[in-house]
């Protein structure tokens, strides 16, 4: 009898979704909390803030997740998406955050969270300019400009430090690496799939038998502590905060878009308009719920996408239950402790596989373009060469301020207003249509 639940819709055993689902979260754990590190660094809060803020990341994490795999009403996605807070707006809330408080910050954030869910029906009408070749180009840029990331863990997290880049460091993310590429190519079915929780485990060990780690944060984090909302004080309005958390937004729905695509074709689902329509919406209701509970914009997390590829398991509950991980590890300060002294070299050693996954994704996709007789090798050409620019030199748009900025520091937006615009001019939009 044929079974036609999709594979997104799946329920595998109870062992292989706890399994699973906490491999996510590890994938994903060091980009979400990056964004309260360097934002409370940056505008001068103190340790309790920082872990307040922390908390409040990781708890709304995970909300946001239940929204995009379960869905309620005209919100979520249900595809296996994990959400997290956005690089993208990084830039703009430090400017707020040090000329105006933060209280603007989140002000500006929920403002934009509500515009965003009335402008993803909008949005979602872009359907048609992301045919294969835009989004195989986007996809590709995406995995692409995240190595930096897996690249600055590898090195030890720090590039200030005397110790950034030795031996020690390279050889425990080479470690890490030969272990998942033991366990995924000796093995098949549920280790092979959790290869990437085996290596990150076993480098963990190595590292410390070797002194490497440091468990005192565990020790010191206090086992329960729940997230008051507006736990800076009320959020204030102004209109170019908002005007700069939009446009970051904006990327943000353009990047979500491509993730979307990406997943959808992972596990088999024509993404609808009406589909991206819902998961746009559960951006912008995560978003606002962030502003509220003293966090910051959300983002369907794409380096995960790497990891569906990997493992070749598809539901949207393993998902699911790496949200419920995120909200525990929000509401229990101690276990997210215990994530967290995970050795960044042995992060950035599975972040070159889960990353470099990314990237095939889309060059799968564009395996499947059709470049004889038309205009799409020029067109990929181009959209590879200006995504790749914010990541190769960054320092090239210094000279370039204000709202701007955000535009030309995002590879993946960068990338994908060239390609985009370019299949749009050169191959046209109404055929596509049709």
């Amino acid at each position: 009898m044929k079974n036609d639940v999709s594979p997104a819709d799946e329920m595998p055993p109870l062992g292989k979704v706890v399994i699973l689902g906490i491999q996510h979260v590890i994938v994903m754990y060091a980009g979400t909390i990056t964004i309260p590190l360097i934002l409370g660094n940056a505008i001068g809060l103190n340790l309790r803030d920082v872990v307040l803020l922390l908390n409040a990341n990781l708890l709304i994490s995970g909300v946001a997740t239940l929204f995009q795999t379960l869905g309620f009403w005209r919100f979520g996605a249900r595809i296996p998406l994990i959400q997290g807070c956005s690089f993208i707006a990084l830039t703009p809330m430090i400017m707020i955050g040090q000329q105006y408080g933060i209280e603007y910050i989140f002000g500006s954030v929920i403002v934009s969270g509500i515009l965003t869910i009335f402008v993803a029906p909008i949005f979602s009408r872009f359907l048609h300019f992301f045919p294969p070749v835009v989004t195989g180009s986007l996809i590709t840029i995406i995995g692409i400009s995240l190595m930096p990331a897996a690249a600055r863990w590898l090195g030890g997290g720090n590039p200030e430090a005397a110790d950034f880049g030795s031996l020690s460091h390279l050889g425990l993310g080479l470690a890490t690496i030969i272990i998942t590429l033991i366990f995924y190519a000796r093995f098949t079915g549920f280790i092979a799939n959790s290869s990437i929780l085996i290596s990150l485990s076993g480098g963990t060990l190595i590292a410390a038998i070797t002194g490497y780690t440091d468990f005192s944060m565990v020790s010191a984090a206090p086992w329960f502590d729940f997230v008051k909302p507006f736990a800076f004080g009320l959020p204030k309005l102004s209109v170019i905060p908002i005007i700069l958390i939009f446009i970051a937004m904006i990327v943000i729905m353009v990047e979500t878009i491509g993730t979307s695509l990406a997943v959808g074709e992972l596990v088999d689902r024509k993404i609808t308009p009406e589909i991206l329509a819902n998961t746009l919406r559960s951006n912008g209701l995560s978003t606002m719920l962030g502003g509220v509970f003293n966090s910051f914009p959300y983002n369907a997390f794409m380096q995960n996408t790497g990891l569906i590829a990997m493992t070749g398991v598809k539901s949207r509950y393993v998902m699911a239950f790496s949200g419920v991980v995120l909200i525990l590890l929000g509401l229990f300060p101690k276990l997210a402790a215990i994530v967290a002294t995970l050795p960044a070299p042995v992060l950035g050693g599975a972040a070159v596989i889960m990353f470099g996954m990314t990237a095939v994704t889309g060059i799968q996709q564009l395996s499947r373009v059709r470049y004889e007789g038309t205009h799409n090798a020029i067109i990929v050409a181009i959209a590879l060469g200006l995504g790749m620019l914010p990541m190769s030199f960054p320092a090239l748009f210094s000279g370039i301020k204000g709202p701007f900025k955000v535009i030309v520091e995002s590879g993946a937006f960068m990338g994908a207003l060239t390609v985009v615009t370019l299949n749009a001019m050169l191959n046209g939009v109404k055929k596509r249509r049709k």
